[in-house]
């Protein structure tokens, strides 16, 4: 690895490891440019087949986002801005998915986890809410016939004391998470257990 290639990956992973969800926002409005750059980023996001079936609806109308948090009970925040990432539907159906294709939820997850990083490389909060009244939400938006709202993702600036963590605890290692197949030391894979 070169040092500029090196550098690039120290603050790729320093920017990962530092972000966290944010609970706890100012009333300080989201810059637009901020705002289409986080936009701009989430279009970057893989997807299945590179086909784009993800939409996003943006707003930073307070009305919208008032009404937004009384559909959303996990929307603790109060965020300047939010923006509602969607699945097409009848656009993935036309291209030949199945409605309840597990790569259409990728693709929402890969584009939310973008746009939180991108977020927290320019200095704004995030966090991600997935428990809100899709139907109403739907309707709050006016979305287009087949966009299904999915997750919706809070932006705006942190506030300077946030809320504890959810669940306060040790911290979870990658160790923690992995699984090495074959086993590390062996040149067999380990027996499934039943």
């Amino acid at each position: 690895m070169t040092a500029v290639r090196g550098d690039v990956a120290d603050a790729v992973l320093a920017t990962i490891r530092s972000r966290r969800v944010v609970r706890a926002m100012t009333g300080e409005p989201v810059d637009p440019a901020q705002l289409e750059a986080v936009l701009d980023a989430a279009r970057w996001a893989p997807t299945a087949g590179n086909r784009h079936l993800q939409r996003f609806a943006a707003t930073t109308d307070p009305r919208v986002l008032r009404v937004l948090r009384m559909v959303s009970p996990g929307m603790i925040q109060r965020p300047t801005a939010a923006v509602v990432v969607c699945v097409d539907r009848a656009r993935a159906v036309a291209y030949g998915f199945r409605p309840d294709t597990p790569g259409l939820s990728i693709d929402v997850g890969t584009a939310t986890a973008t746009m939180l990083l991108a977020a927290h490389a320019l200095g704004l909060g995030a966090g991600p809410v997935t428990s809100f009244s899709r139907a109403a939400v739907a309707t709050v938006l006016g979305l287009p016939e087949g966009w299904t709202p999915e997750l919706i993702v809070c932006l705006g600036h942190p506030a300077p004391r946030q809320p504890g963590p959810m669940r306060p605890g040790s911290r979870v290692g990658w160790r923690d998470l992995t699984l090495w197949v074959p086993r590390r030391g062996s040149s067999v894979a380990p027996e499934r257990k039943r």
